[in-house]
């Protein structure tokens, strides 16, 4: 297009100092910006009730010592879950672990994990939930409001081939008077479908 007669476009060119001028502004407003805050406002971290230190992490069940004998095979660690669980104010960890096996499916035991009492320990199996010796497996595991629910398979009769289980249970437990109370779960109890 062909400016008209007496029309002068060099104005309406951006030169570099135009981009200057224009990168200089904008840095001067998100500067202003970040400077400026309410009155109140404060940088916070999050501190425990018990002296002002930050919270500790959840126990790591790779570094436990469960109450499972795996002969020569190692432990895993399958399922696994965090939360105050007691209301203590402090994270505990629910693990559900099994001696591994390249074939079939081992016995499954479930776990909660406290803190260790000293710096740099491991962390301390606090309660035995469901012991390999009850012969379930762990399907599910979760922590919701502070309840552990978890959803097993396991076996009506001792004559019921290993590979097959034929009952689903659920299960849950929650902290009431100094200890975590076991209860079934309704919905998830029967036999277990193919």
């Amino acid at each position: 297009m062909q400016p008209m007669a007496g029309q002068d476009l060099l104005h309406t060119q951006p030169r570099p100092m135009h981009w200057l001028a224009t990168a200089t502004a904008i840095s001067a407003v998100v500067a202003a910006a970040s400077l400026l805050q309410p009155a109140a406002a404060t940088a916070t971290t999050s501190h425990d009730a018990a002296g002002g230190r930050p919270p500790a992490a959840a126990p790591d069940p790779a570094r436990a010592s469960f109450p499972v004998d795996c002969g020569p095979n190692r432990l895993d660690v399958v399922k696994k879950a965090s939360a105050d669980l007691d209301g203590d104010g402090t994270t505990e960890t629910v693990a559900a672990v099994r001696c591994h096996s390249g074939t079939g499916t081992p016995p499954t035991g479930v776990y909660v994990l406290a803190g260790p009492e000293k710096a740099g320990a491991a962390p301390r199996v606090v309660a035995t939930l469901v012991a390999p010796a009850r012969q379930l497996t762990v399907q599910t595991l979760t922590v919701r409001d502070g309840a552990i629910s978890a959803a097993f398979l396991g076996y009506s009769t001792l004559d019921v081939p290993r590979c097959c289980p034929d009952v689903h249970k659920g299960l849950k437990w929650q902290w009431k008077g100094g200890k975590f109370v076991q209860s079934d779960l309704p919905a998830a109890l029967g036999t277990a479908r193919a």
